[in-house]
């Protein structure tokens, strides 16, 4: 989980809350595995399994504490005994929102761009690999409070995507949908536009697997690792932010490491 940044200042926050604050229902917490090759997106299974990865380290001890205490609790209550890293996973472990997500080859993936762009186009894997590449490595952190440094992705800049498709006038902002079914995110414009915001195929010097968000994911690098949405399948440009899946259930829309969800940690660059 790697977000990384420059340190360009943030656009003034944005909320993307609930009246609450940030509940046990974190965005970083394992979920049960799915099954080896499912053939259809799963169903959102809500509080109990969450999406994204998890690092090596005392999960949420940098946390705010009623956070880290809904944390333990749930942990605790965990019945699927997931403790385990990933195979040469480099720190992280899988986690997802749905209790299965299908897994998808260079053969059928497709990464599609649409809504308020002049030039709507689907890119296959091949086609992005053959764009101009960037490599970024930075430290990733979530959250709540765990941190993998230096952790390299590579994939092409959004900005390229965009400028390809030639955005209209009265664009405001990206939704990004994802191949499992149930997981959304968003940006305004101009975040997207940032050079440290990639659509990877490359993470820690290896093709991207399944349970990192492979073949494509999002790397917002000066974020929050939630924002990084993985299984991307959609960039829909939109004239306003739709709030994503975390930031419907109270998690900051400008996910700003250090700046934001009540949070002060280092920034990540």
């Amino acid at each position: 989980m790697n977000p990384e940044h420059s340190r360009e200042p943030g656009p003034e926050r944005q909320r993307g809350r609930t009246s609450e604050a940030p509940s046990a229902r974190s965005p970083e917490r394992p979920a049960a595995r799915e099954p080896e090759r499912p053939d259809e997106p799963g169903t959102p299974i809500g509080r109990r399994l969450l999406l994204g990865t998890l690092g090596l380290g005392a999960l949420g001890v940098l946390a705010a504490p009623p956070l880290q205490r809904g944390l333990e609790s749930l942990f605790a209550g965990d019945p699927t005994g997931l403790t385990g890293l990933l195979p040469n996973g480099g720190g992280f472990r899988y986690y997802s929102v749905t209790s299965s997500v299908p897994h998808k080859g260079a053969a059928d993936y497709r990464l599609t761009i649409d809504g308020l762009v002049d030039r709507p186009r689907s890119y296959t894997l091949a086609d992005l690999k053959a764009l101009p590449q960037t490599r970024l490595v930075h430290d990733v952190q979530c959250v709540t409070g765990w941190r993998v440094p230096g952790t390299p992705f590579e994939g092409v800049r959004l900005s390229q995507l965009l400028d390809a498709a030639g955005v209209r006038p009265t664009a405001r902002a990206i939704r990004f949908t994802c191949f499992d079914g149930a997981y959304t995110e968003s940006l305004t414009l101009s975040q997207a536009r940032r050079s440290d915001v990639l659509v990877a195929h490359r993470m820690q010097d290896k093709d991207l697997g399944h349970d990192h968000g492979g073949p494509v994911r999002l790397y917002v690098a000066p974020m929050y690792f939630y924002k990084s949405a993985k299984w991307l399948s959609g960039i829909t440009v939109t004239d306003h932010v739709r709030p994503g899946y975390w930031e419907d259930r109270g998690y900051d829309v400008d996910a700003w490491v250090g700046r934001s969800n009540g949070r002060d940690d280092a920034p990540t660059s």
